[in-house]
């Protein structure tokens, strides 16, 4: 199992790029808004993936029930820094050198959840690396919604011509977003 972390994104110097899938209601509401409205819950953990090939695995091309339409939401850099620095590891890890007990009271206590997966390609396969997820609740999912998105871009149909054309056997890297390795 890899374990090389990385970021890798679309951004630029004031946004960085990630994805969430949803169903309809939802992102019309959202594209419509410039942020997440009435069907959106922010009492749940919402998890954030600058990775494309990764929502594409979670989200399955935009074809798994109430994630058929993919969004692409640039937030502020500044917010997602802060997120990842604040972040406590979604699941116990001995190395981390803290006890079981430690973690759980940082889980209990943090808005902000990290998971490093291993990486996808275009097949669903696993690389070399991991990409991160952040899941964001309380205040983190508030600050999301209210400060940190800057626009969302449906790309659903995008999406869609890229499964096609990769069903088919064609080559789509070159189609893929332009994501660089992103540093903190």
């Amino acid at each position: 199992m890899p374990d090389n972390k990385e970021i890798r994104a679309v951004y630029d110097d004031e946004t960085i790029r990630v994805y969430q899938a949803y169903n309809s209601y939802i992102a019309d509401e959202a594209v419509k808004l410039g942020t997440f409205g009435s069907h959106f819950s922010m009492g749940r953990m919402t998890w954030i993936k600058p990775s494309f090939l990764w929502m594409m695995y979670r989200c399955g091309w935009a074809e798994k029930e109430n994630q058929e339409r993919v969004l692409a939401i640039d937030i502020k850099r500044e917010g997602f820094d802060s997120a990842v620095k604040k972040a406590v590891i979604s699941s116990y890890r001995e190395e981390s050198g803290i006890s079981m007990e430690e973690w759980k009271a940082l889980v209990k206590s943090s808005d902000v959840r990290i998971q490093w997966d291993p990486e996808k390609d275009i097949n669903g396969n696993n690389l070399s690396y991991r990409s991160i997820q952040l899941g964001l609740r309380g205040q983190a999912v508030i600050d999301y919604v209210n400060d940190w998105i800057v626009r969302i871009t449906d790309v659903t149909d995008y999406v869609r011509e890229l499964d096609a054309l990769r069903k088919q056997g064609i080559d789509i890297t070159d189609r893929l977003p332009a994501e660089k390795l992103y540093r903190l």
